[in-house]
């Protein structure tokens, strides 16, 4: 299995390939973008096994943060964050109703995240070539939202909480013609703000708006039937909450067919040499079992053969909020 990262030192960069314990240096690229658009007609492996150098890092240095090398996530746009939507789908994984139905819970016998669940139990997994039900979809940001591993996940001040979304996400190049292409797949922390949606289910889309995170590593053409994970949450050191998880086709209610057609079926979607991170969404949050996450709390989030884990801390933004005015033009 093909696992790929991109790190830097001051203004040089590098894509390497995942050899443990070490990362080994392709020649001739500084991004993963570039190394796929370069591809030609040649696959994945054959460019690498051709283009891979005698070069090598220790990985458990460069994980640790204590090289000159760091860390980036494993995908970024050359032209700019702009050139990479961030997005996402919800009430995809069989677990995951139960968190958002407590979340939102009323009076009424079901509320609309189980019509909406449901909904994806019963026309989610369509025949092969046919179109099932849409799933819940949501808009994350652009790329200048992603941050790679080690990185701090800023909470701003208007934020009302933050809490990690442990999955997996989809990334995606559209090639020419308006088709998509999948480079592979990644760890994910979709990180939200559960406590504003969980005033009004309304709030969903305003929850989402926030920094997140992949990586560290990339991995090309996954197994995703059933990928067994774990999320830990850390506090001063010290583990406070970890749950087993599980991700992948055989614990969804939605096919992987289903979830992109739905994604890139608007033509918006389909504009060349842009990239997508979509996230395939997450079956257990620690906000779920009662946990509110603090400053400086550190969320850790592995997968089965998806590398090594991908970790992240909450940046809370200190002070007031602060208005924020318009000025016309006029």
């Amino acid at each position: 299995m093909i696992r790929l990262v991109q790190i830097q030192k001051g203004s040089e960069r590098r894509v390497a390939l995942v050899e443990e314990p070490e990362l080994r240096l392709l020649a001739g690229v500084r991004s993963i973008y570039e190394l796929v658009i370069g591809l030609g007609k040649a696959s994945i492996a054959d460019w690498i096994k051709a283009n891979v150098s005698n070069e090598r890092l220790n990985y458990d240095a460069v994980y640790a943060g204590n090289s000159d090398w760091h860390l980036l996530p494993p995908i970024d746009h050359p032209d700019g964050p702009w050139r990479c939507l961030v997005s996402g789908t919800g009430l995809t994984h069989l677990g995951s109703a139960k968190n958002r139905q407590a979340m939102h819970s009323v009076t009424q016998n079901e509320t609309d995240s189980m019509k909406m669940f449901r909904w994806g139990v019963e026309g989610g997994r369509p025949a092969a070539g046919s179109i099932g039900v849409a799933p819940e979809w949501f808009y994350k940001g652009d790329g200048g939202i992603l941050r790679g591993h080690g990185e701090s996940l800023a909470v701003p001040r208007f934020a009302e909480d933050a809490g990690e979304e442990g999955e997996i996400a989809g990334i995606y190049l559209i090639g020419p013609g308006g088709r998509p292409w999948r480079i592979g797949m990644c760890i994910g922390n979709e990180c939200s703000d559960h406590r504003f949606e969980k005033r009004n289910y309304l709030n969903l889309a305003g929850s989402k708006l926030r920094q997140c995170a992949i990586g560290p590593e990339l991995v090309v053409d996954p197994e995703f039937r059933s990928v067994p994970g774990k999320v830990a949450i850390e506090r001063a050191g010290k583990m406070i909450w970890s749950k087993e998880i599980c991700s992948g086709e055989a614990e969804m209610c939605h096919s992987l067919q289903n979830l992109e057609h739905h994604h890139f079926k608007f033509a918006g979607h389909r504009r060349e040499d842009d990239l997508h991170v979509h996230y395939f969404g997450a079956c257990s949050l620690s906000f779920g079992d009662g946990l509110q996450l603090a400053d400086g709390d550190a969320m850790i989030i592995g997968f089965n053969d998806f590398g090594r884990p991908l970790r992240n801390t909450l940046a809370m933004e200190r002070g007031p909020d602060s208005l924020v005015t318009v000025q016309s033009l006029a």
